[in-house]
């Protein structure tokens, strides 16, 4: 069978290459779900769009391939193209052609004269096709329809197709839109719009550029669809503990991005569980629209309220709440030390003691989230106090391990 780099279902293709490329790294003995001459197709069909990124590393299990990039070096997500390649038949391609040339004039057409002149005209200057029904060509309209590559409208009992007309220019706009394709979460809109352009170079480098949001651009792009309709939906999901597919009813409500790793996450109201919940966006497969809600303003308030002791996503457990409370030492000319305390404090508060030293305080539904973000105050840390032990002594224990490593000794300052 010929390989061919067009794809049907872009669903596969956003697993394979997180689990291959992304987060898995896994080998070609490792991939068991189809044939080994798949795994092949699949392997040269990413390296079409993506050879250029890609590294390779062996191990005991054979060759790991993965993607390897940097953003000093890119101007533009690699990942896009994925969304590009799309799969389509000789007749589309045909199709493509004929109706935008036949409705080239702001002559309008129905259905049954494109295919009239599609017959009388076209074919018979080609041997492949000879026959081309008009059902097949109405159903080409409604997709270029809905598009908005064409306009219809209807005059009596007919249905007459135009070319859809714009006046807009955005050559002004295009290093906005640049900017927009690399740092909106559906930045993938605006490489679209940038493919309309010869030149395209980005002005724009980013400290932290977080590309792999972008295989979930279709999945996040429904789910806000979902919002703003205030509906339910049905998401599916791959049980790793099951190794199943599994179906839940839910009811979005916020999206949030990590700062650390730009990882995004949907919180939902549970229909089975009765409660916020949280979902990363790269482990849902598909989301189904239900029906809507009449009162979306109560589960609304849920959220709102559950905000107010979230500090990261975990959302488990929620009938219990940890107080933690940090006090750092800074110094004079460090008051951009107490500005990041204010910015990245969330729901907690910030205030300044007599003595000079500053203190943090928050209530949160899990506090072992915190400790990447308390570690990064070491060599500040004048105490620290929670109302989960296990954190708090996990917290100095840390420190301590740190002072044994580099040699300093037992750490006896915080308290």
């Amino acid at each position: 069978m010929a390989y061919s780099e067009l794809i049907k279902n872009f669903g596969n293709i956003r697993d394979y290459i997180s689990q291959f490329y992304i987060y898995g790294f896994k080998s070609r003995k490792e991939y068991d779900s189809k044939s080994a001459r798949s795994y092949d197709n699949e392997r040269r069909r990413i390296e079409s769009w993506l050879g250029d990124y890609m590294s390779f590393a062996k191990g005991a299990d054979g060759k790991n391939i993965f993607l390897s990039v940097d953003s000093r070096q890119i101007t533009h997500n690699p990942l896009y193209k994925a969304f590009k390649a799309k799969s389509f038949t000789d007749r589309d391609i045909m199709l493509h052609f004929y109706i935008l040339d036949i409705l080239h004039d702001d002559e309008g057409f129905s259905s049954k004269d494109i295919a009239d002149i599609i017959s009388a005209e076209y074919l018979p200057m080609f041997e492949s096709i000879k026959e081309c029904d008009e059902s097949t060509i109405r159903k080409k309209l409604c997709e270029y329809e809905n598009a908005g590559l064409i306009t219809a409208e209807k005059q009596g009992k007919k249905k007459l197709y135009k070319r859809s007309t714009s006046n807009i220019d955005l050559t002004d706009c295009q290093d906005a839109i640049s900017f927009f394709s690399e740092a909106d979460p559906l930045g993938v809109v605006g490489s679209y719009l940038l493919d309309k352009y010869s030149d395209t170079d980005n002005h724009f480098q980013f400290k932290h550029h977080y590309i792999m949001g972008a295989l979930e651009s279709e999945i996040l792009y429904n789910l806000l669809d979902v919002m703003d309709n205030h509906s339910w939906c049905e998401i599916e999901m791959f049980s790793t503990r099951q190794q199943r597919m599994k179906k839940y009813s839910v009811l979005p409500l916020k999206i949030y991005v990590s700062t650390y790793n730009g990882r995004r996450y949907v919180m939902m109201w549970s229909k089975r569980y009765k409660e916020v919940i949280f979902y990363r966006l790269d482990k849902i497969k598909s989301v189904k629209t239900l029906e809507q809600e009449e009162d979306i303003e109560k589960y609304k308030s849920y959220a709102t309220e559950h905000e107010k002791y979230i500090w990261g996503v975990s959302a488990s457990g929620t009938d219990h709440i940890d107080s933690v409370e940090m006090i750092i030492r800074v110094g004079e000319n460090e008051g951009y030390i107490v500005n990041r305390l204010n910015r990245e404090k969330r729901n907690g508060t910030v205030s300044e003691l007599e003595n000079g030293d500053w203190k943090f305080t928050t209530e949160v539904f899990d506090v072992t989230e915190m400790i990447p973000w308390i570690r990064t105050f070491t060599g500040r840390i004048v105490s620290i106090k929670s109302s989960n032990k296990y954190v708090e002594e996990q917290i100095k224990t840390d420190i301590d391990e740190m002072y044994r490593m580099y040699g300093v000794g037992e750490n006896n300052d915080i308290q």
